[in-house]
């Protein structure tokens, strides 16, 4: 079979090279003219580990790894208030990396099974019982047994096979924002972040160099537009003004950035992720940006979406039903947990950031009594 994947991030590399492993023919197409460096640091865990292993690629993700070990809150002055843990709770073969990294190691792992089109996208997708015939904003018209959105939060693929309307894109009150700065290069140091009511603004180290990392609470942006690099500026300069520790420097960097990722924190809920022949994959159908595991969630339905397909490829809707059956379990908890996660990094009081950095605190020592008090004795008595 003949498969069109849009979206060459992290899921799209991945269904593709899953894909020719089972014997299909793949095309891979990206509306950029590359890959994108830039985004925050991303994790691959739980079931995505046993996916990159499978793929070979193990080894490589954890040489690009952040190896950032906790992330420590600081006043306006620098100085630590309190710190989280970043490996508590790591299981074994899992990985932070940068967003960057982890795209470009799939895509390497795919290239050689795959077609990958840059610097195109789909225009228009007809549906018949036999295929997709499939028009290009540049390309030739092609035509394809099956077609599967992997293009993310904004999915040109949703929009075309399921209507505008189709999806509930839900913006959590969230914008969030990276680029590039430079510095001291190499892994193993604490992101630092610091806090004001509704606003969070970070360094975090990478093996390239340090990433300045924005998030700040705001109602819908009216007339935003995900690829208006001039207006994310505007509202990054507008949003944290007046903050102070390294958010004027910072803003200084975004003012002059050539590589910016600005965008809306924003949750994608849809009755049914297969509309005929076209598939969803990832953000596209379920996205929990941001702090839901996408990366890890997009691999993992890959790998689940490819095996169902090969099971029955002569029936692409049964297959299409078990992917999602399977893997609506994973991400429903993920979809849940949003606010949660949103409150413990930018809290939206004073009073809300005191809790979060008190609770920091006293986390570690309350679990280091409790290991005291459960310890078992040494001996028996006699």
């Amino acid at each position: 079979m003949n498969v069109l994947i849009s979206g060459a991030g992290v899921g799209g590399p991945t269904l593709a090279y899953w894909l020719a492993r089972h014997g299909f023919r793949v095309t891979v197409v990206e509306r950029a003219a590359d890959l994108r460096s830039s985004g925050n640091p991303v994790d691959v865990r739980g079931p995505a580990v046993d996916v990159a292993a499978r793929m070979g690629v193990l080894p490589r993700l954890h040489e690009a790894a952040t190896g950032n070990t906790g992330l420590s809150f600081v006043d306006g002055d620098g100085r630590t208030v309190a710190r989280m843990d970043l490996a508590a709770g790591q299981r074994a073969g899992e990985v932070e990396l940068p967003r960057g990294a982890l795209a470009s190691i799939l895509y390497e792992r795919a290239r050689d099974h795959a077609e990958f089109v840059f610097g195109d996208s789909i225009a228009t997708l007809t549906q018949d019982a036999g295929g997709v015939d499939v028009t290009f904003e540049r390309g030739a018209p092609r035509r394809f047994d099956l077609v599967v959105g992997a293009d993310g939060l904004h999915s040109v693929t949703r929009r075309l096979a399921f209507g505008p309307g189709a999806a509930e894109v839900r913006h959590m009150g969230l914008y969030v924002a990276t680029t590039p700065i430079g510095g001291q290069a190499g892994p193993g140091r604490d992101v630092l972040m610091h806090n004001t009511p509704g606003q969070a603004v970070a360094v975090s180290p990478t093996p390239s160099g340090d990433l300045a990392f924005f998030l700040y609470r705001a109602p819908q942006e009216p007339g935003f537009d995900h690829r208006d690099t001039e207006q994310h500026k505007r509202l990054l300069a507008a949003a944290f003004a007046g903050v102070g520790w390294r958010a004027p420097e910072l803003l200084e960097r975004v003012r002059t950035a050539g590589d910016l990722y600005f965008d809306s924190v924003s949750r994608v809920r849809l009755p049914r992720w297969s509309s005929g022949r076209v598939v969803l994959l990832g953000d596209a159908g379920s996205c929990v940006s941001l702090f839901g595991d996408g990366s890890t969630l997009a691999m993992a339905g890959a790998a689940t979406l490819a095996g169902e397909l090969a099971a029955t490829p002569g029936d692409p809707e049964a297959a299409f039903q078990r992917y999602e059956q399977a893997h609506r379990r994973l991400v429903e908890p993920k979809q849940r947990g949003i606010a949660q996660a949103a409150s413990l990094i930018v809290p939206a009081t004073r009073a809300g950031i005191a809790a979060r950095d008190l609770a920091t605190r006293v986390a570690p020592l309350v679990t280091r009594l409790r290991h005291r008090l459960l310890r078992p004795p040494a001996a028996l008595p006699s």
